[in-house]
């Protein structure tokens, strides 16, 4: 059996909750509606024990394909896994690029540190010897 409710902000009787009511509620309740992203749900625990920040990022559920044909056959990439596979392409190529240039600039810093000393030994070598009594006194006596 039904019963003929009235809504006590609008006065509008209704026979069962609709859209107008839940509009109601939500007017007079004294709490506040969260709106907030669930996905952000355990996101430290993931981080902690070495795992993406959400479910969605990579993983299985993401990478493998939806489904399959019956006879074995995979089915055709979907849109967002190539786009995926395209970002990593991009993140690797970046990654070999930029430890191409860290060997470089290894190199090159040595090859300066080499030179400095090579300079160093050379002006040493163009200073004056010294002679007589002074390459006497320099010499350790046993």
């Amino acid at each position: 059996m039904r019963q003929n409710i009235q809504c006590r902000c609008c006065l509008k009787s209704m026979f069962s909750v609709n859209k107008i009511t839940m509009q109601c509620l939500f007017r007079n309740s004294s709490r506040q509606f969260s709106t907030t992203c669930g996905v952000q749900a355990g996101e430290k625990w993931r981080k902690e024990h070495g795992l993406a920040r959400s479910g969605t990022e990579y993983g299985p559920l993401t990478d493998l394909p939806d489904w399959s044909f019956a006879d074995g056959r995979p089915a055709p990439p979907l849109k967002g896994q190539l786009r995926r596979k395209q970002e990593r392409e991009v993140l690797a190529k970046r990654i070999v690029m930029l430890n191409s240039e860290m060997d470089r600039g290894i190199e090159m810093w040595k090859g300066r540190v080499e030179e400095a000393e090579r300079m160093e030994e050379h002006k040493k070598s163009l200073l004056l010897k010294p002679k007589g009594k002074r390459l006497l006194k320099k010499t350790p006596q046993n």
